[in-house]
């Protein structure tokens, strides 16, 4: 059985103008619905809806396997606080709170040597999209599931309860002294992390400015990044 291309051209459609002028009835009738659709949309006529902006996320998560084995608590909660910098990051662009935060680790189930894996949920007082309250929550939460003697292998965060910053419920508190705006904290953050790098302005307990420490990911295959750093660019020579 010849293959729809192949059929194309011995109706004669050599070109997307040719395709273009077909009848899509004909097409649909013949070929496929997709083909149609396609025929459609050369014509003029949108068939596929394409959503401006993607629906908020109801969790999001930061997770990185590591390049070398972790054992002691400090490289883990730097690995821990800058994925839940990232994380955050997120929670802001898309104008989101989260009301709870996992924290897990665990070891490879592909080296000898004894196993852990354990996971931890830290509900948050108030909703928030501030970096530093959500890092010192991730940072409770390695503290209370971290063991020594383990080489981890991967860790990660997740934010739970995500919700529109609009909607948020407090409760009330007299006695609780009044806290800060950080919105605008938050805000500059992120302009200045966008402008001059990730990490350009970090938590104290993440690591910064794209340095590199042993538990960070190998990447020497990494594609190379064309479209944002002039190294990168090929050199074309007349």
């Amino acid at each position: 059985m010849r293959d729809a291309g192949q059929q194309l051209r011995d109706c004669g459609v050599h070109t997307v103008l040719d395709l273009a002028r077909l009848s899509s009835s004909m097409v649909r009738d013949r070929w496929s619905v997709v083909l149609e659709r396609t025929v459609r949309e050369l014509q003029g006529e949108p068939c596929i809806n394409l959503d401006d902006a993607p629906s908020p996320k109801k969790q999001i998560a930061c997770t990185r396997s590591f390049g070398n084995p972790v054992s002691e608590i400090t490289p883990l909660i730097e690995a821990v606080s800058e994925f839940t910098s990232r994380a955050a990051a997120k929670l802001r662009r898309q104008s989101s709170v989260a009301g709870q935060i996992l924290v897990f680790a665990h070891t490879s189930p592909f080296r000898p040597g004894p196993r852990f894996s354990k996971s931890v949920v830290i509900p948050l007082r108030r909703p928030t999209s501030d970096t530093t309250r959500l890092v010192k929550a991730a940072v409770m939460g390695v503290n209370q599931i971290y063991q020594p003697g383990f080489k981890l292998s991967k860790a990660g965060i997740m934010l739970l309860d995500v919700i529109p910053d609009s909607v948020s419920q407090y409760e009330f508190d007299f006695d609780a002294p009044e806290t800060r705006d950080r919105e605008k904290l938050m805000a500059a953050m992120d302009a200045i992390n966008d402008r001059f790098g990730r990490g350009a302005i970090h938590v104290g307990t993440a690591v910064g400015g794209g340095a590199q420490r042993d538990w960070s990911m190998r990447q020497d295959r990494l594609t190379p990044q064309y479209t944002t750093k002039f190294s990168d660019l090929p050199v074309a020579r007349a």
